[in-house]
């Protein structure tokens, strides 16, 4: 059985449309509830946190309704960073944690992640578990006596402390940053860590009204920090995006620093340390090639994933490594997270810059980058693209021209109704004729 509702980051939708509805919300909180029971837990507990969507207080309000008829205790955190969640789920001893957010997607989207109690993600036989409650015809009356729901006003300050300790940047004295919190969880914690450790903060986007989350700022938009950056001489910009568990830098000079240069950085700066299990990365295919090329000259292994950071942590996790990421800005440190902290990652850049006395633009020089196109595109449907002929046959045909000198890929998203297409070449030129024709396939067949 596949599932229906849960994609590759939890379930995810448009707000008040199926799924994210209040009456799935609350069936997603009974059948929470219900597996826990099947766990033998007895008076189970739920840590709930939120993003800054408008939709946030309707989910949040109907998947507490369904987890307090089933029994539950549970702890209401209001906005809190995706990664704040997965920690205190694990830290005060609570049987699930669930967090309310569609990450960088836009304000009318909302989406549910579940977490364990060891504060990683759900594995698929669970999901399926609970998305067979939520789909069931008719849930039996509970008939347990009724929990409880609560607000715990110290989750944001144990997150912090946690997260200052945890990283290890040590003072900032003397460092200027602008943070971009994308009105999004971290619009709180974000700056104050920075400014608790001794930086000047210059802060932006940190005025959410429910609306304006992701919106033209954040991870998905640099360029707004890296011209912060330039008017007050900053020393670095970091991006959170909307439930700040991914981070993009701009360095002194405005330029953008991805995922992929971070991933790099941080994998030689452990490795010098002598701290990088297996002396391996951990990144997905969407990381450009010269990520690789890069590695290797430091005897780094890299071994690639398909997309979404839960398979980045599920191969960490299997074969016992401690860092990997997305090439989007997902840094995972599993020394000290179960999921990926925009905040955490930001410090130990910074820590970097302070331990070699270096800037980020020397620290961020790691690595060669490929020619690349991005796309994506608005699709109608999601058939098989090798049932496509239109499609199969533009992708064969760039994978014929690239040769040795490139590659493609072309995939769904898992959390969207969209495909993107990736073009990497040595030519640039033959990279975006190659995307572009791809595209014009997709346009022809299945595009909206």
């Amino acid at each position: 059985m596949s599932a229906q509702l849960f994609g590759t980051d939890g379930i995810r939708g448009v707000a008040n449309q199926f799924p994210i509805t209040p009456e799935v919300a609350l069936r997603i909180g009974r059948a929470v509830a219900r597996v826990l029971q099947a766990d033998g837990h007895k008076r189970h507990k739920v840590v709930i946190g939120k993003d800054t969507r408008l939709s946030g207080y309707m989910l949040e309000t109907a998947i507490t309704s369904g987890l307090v008829s089933e029994g539950s205790r549970v702890l209401l955190t209001g906005p809190a960073p995706t990664p704040a969640i997965a920690h205190l789920t694990s830290s005060m001893g609570c049987d699930a944690g669930i967090m309310l957010t569609a990450s960088h997607n836009p304000y009318q989207d909302n989406g549910i992640k579940i977490f364990g109690r060891d504060g990683y993600k759900l594995n698929d036989e669970l999901e399926l578990e609970i998305e067979k409650l939520i789909l069931a015809d008719e849930l039996e009356q509970p008939e347990r006596d009724l929990g409880k729901a609560i607000r715990i006003d110290d989750a944001l300050g144990r997150y912090i402390e946690f997260t200052k300790n945890a990283a290890g940047a040590g003072s900032l004295h003397g460092l200027k940053v602008v943070v971009d919190c994308a009105n999004g969880a971290g619009y709180y914690v974000g700056p104050l860590i920075f400014e608790e450790l001794g930086a000047e903060v210059i802060e932006l986007s940190t005025q959410p009204d429910g609306r304006n989350i992701n919106e033209g700022c954040g991870a998905l938009h640099p360029e707004r920090a890296a011209r912060a950056v330039i008017d007050h001489g900053a020393d670095v910009g970091i991006c959170l995006d909307g439930d700040a568990d991914r981070v993009i830098f701009c360095d002194e000079t405005g330029q953008v620093v991805d995922g992929d240069r971070l991933l790099c950085l941080c994998a030689k700066a452990l490795k010098a340390k002598g701290k990088l299990k297996g002396n391996t990365l951990v990144a997905t295919v969407m990381s450009n090639l010269g990520l690789r090329d890069a590695l290797e000259k430091d005897g780094i292994a890299l071994e690639t994933t398909g997309v979404g950071d839960r398979l980045v942590i599920e191969r960490m996790r299997e074969k016992g490594y401690n860092l990997g990421g997305e090439n989007s800005g997902h840094i995972i440190y599993s020394d000290h997270a179960t999921t990926g902290d925009g905040i955490m990652s930001a410090l130990m850049v910074l820590s970097m810059m302070r331990e070699q006395e270096v800037k980020l633009s020397e620290l961020a020089d790691c690595m060669d980058i490929y020619p690349q196109v991005l796309l994506g595109l608005d699709v109608t449907e999601k058939p098989p693209i090798e049932e496509v002929p239109e499609i199969h046959k533009a992708i064969q045909h760039a994978e014929e021209t690239f040769a040795e000198k490139g590659r493609v890929l072309v995939r769904y998203s898992g959390t969207e109704r969209k495909i993107r297409v990736l073009t990497e070449c040595s030519d640039s030129e033959m990279a975006q004729t190659q995307a572009d024709l791809i595209a014009a396939a997709i346009q022809n067949t299945i595009g909206a």
